[in-house]
């Protein structure tokens, strides 16, 4: 049975281009992180609550408000999206839709470089049922998505065109936990790569486990690393992924034991080993579960959303060990946060509340990393993920 909860690590691209392409790719552009003005756009579900699919609004990093909103796409259920490294294109899963017998759908759209829109280039299967999670790979050849349903997960060639190719890579997840009601079979929940490019991270809720696959850069495939996977503590239910800036450590966020997982990075062998778990809540809240991890751009501090508790948490790292200290929550206008993102300035959060058809923005202390309110609040019906490009 598909689940309304999903979404959320980042990924910050920061400038566009013109929408008009040679025969050979685009290379990506460099990051800027001088950017101030971007266009913020909303994965959302439109199942209920009078979505119609991708919105945009424009986000200004100066005074951290965001503003004229815009549908951008109408597309089924977008929950989840990716920008490619060379700003012409943005990638969507298709959550509840289908392609063929057994696949998901994933979506291909052209950012027009003037307005914001975007325009459908076309459809491709992701090979299982309830796409849930994607990325693009660093020099923007593949798009890499993760089926909860399947318990597998994919990787697409990306043409010059930005149209998306049949599977060329794919992976079966197999297994189960302690949790009978949510870990009886495998349920891919986010895929993310090594800051070299060369692995894929695949977060399986199902099977207390985080998969790790060598990404073939000519091939498109994806294959089992040696380690293949590192286990986090049994019912924990991995869920999302991110890097620490330096590539030396990396975090989980567990949906259903409501923890951050720290680990040690080895970036020769593509090997995870667990440094510590942390609760995101001081006391068990019932009915919390987690769902989003995004790290500070300073590698200074780590937050991840509460559903049910309904606040961010907020962590510093040490930078020595790479290990967590939690630091608070901030819960003003939270309800059920989704994915949530920090801006390339670090000045900003801006978190997407699922169940209150909202995006509310937190100043950042930068010192503490504490988030503090703006009162700046926009309606966006059933947002899930936010995601930024500079303009």
């Amino acid at each position: 049975m598909m689940r309304l909860r999903r979404c959320v690590p980042i990924l910050l691209l920061l400038a566009t281009a013109p929408l008009a392409f040679s025969e050979e790719r685009a290379e990506p552009a460099p990051k800027d992180a001088g950017a101030t003005k971007f266009w913020a756009y909303v994965g959302t579900y439109t199942r209920k609550g009078g979505s119609e699919g991708i919105y945009r609004f424009d986000f200004d990093a100066t005074t951290g408000k965001l503003s004229s909103r815009a549908l951008a796409a109408k597309t089924a259920s977008p929950s989840f999206l990716a920008i490619h490294p060379n700003h012409h294109f943005l990638y969507a899963v298709g959550e509840g839709s289908s392609v063929g017998k057994k696949g998901g759908a994933l979506s291909a759209f052209a950012i027009d470089a003037k307005t914001g829109d975007l325009t459908l280039l076309n459809v491709e299967s992701s090979e299982g049922s309830g796409p849930c999670h994607v990325v693009v790979d660093a020099k923007g050849e593949y798009v890499l998505a993760a089926n909860y349903g399947g318990g597998n997960a994919c990787a697409l060639p990306i043409g010059k065109d930005g149209k998306l190719g049949k599977a060329t890579g794919f992976v079966q997840h197999k297994g189960s936990s302690t949790d009978k009601g949510r870990q009886g079979e495998p349920h891919a929940h986010s895929i993310n790569l090594s800051p070299d490019n060369r692995f894929a991270f695949v977060a399986d809720l199902g099977i207390d486990k985080v998969m790790v696959y060598k990404l073939d850069p000519k091939k498109g495939t994806l294959t089992p690393n040696d380690p293949a996977f590192v286990a986090v503590a049994p019912g924990a239910g991995p869920r999302h992924f991110a890097f620490h800036p330096s590539g030396k450590y990396a975090y989980v966020i567990n949906e259903l034991d409501n923890t951050v997982t720290a680990f040690k990075y080895d970036a020769a062998r593509g090997a995870l080993t667990v440094l510590q778990s942390v609760p995101t809540l001081t006391k068990p809240h019932k009915g919390n579960s987690t769902a989003e991890v995004v790290v500070h751009p300073t590698g200074k501090f780590l937050y991840g959303s509460n559903r049910g508790h309904n606040s961010i948490a907020s962590f510093a790292i040490d930078a020595k060990t790479g290990k967590l200290t939690p630091t608070g929550h901030q819960g003003k206008d939270v309800k059920v946060p989704r994915g949530f993102v920090v801006d390339p300035t670090g000045k900003w959060a801006l978190v997407a509340n699922q169940d209150s058809d909202s995006i509310v923005v937190f100043r950042i202390d930068p010192s503490t990393g504490k988030l503090e309110p703006t009162g700046h609040k926009v309606e966006v019906p059933m947002p899930v993920c936010i995601r930024l490009l500079a303009r």
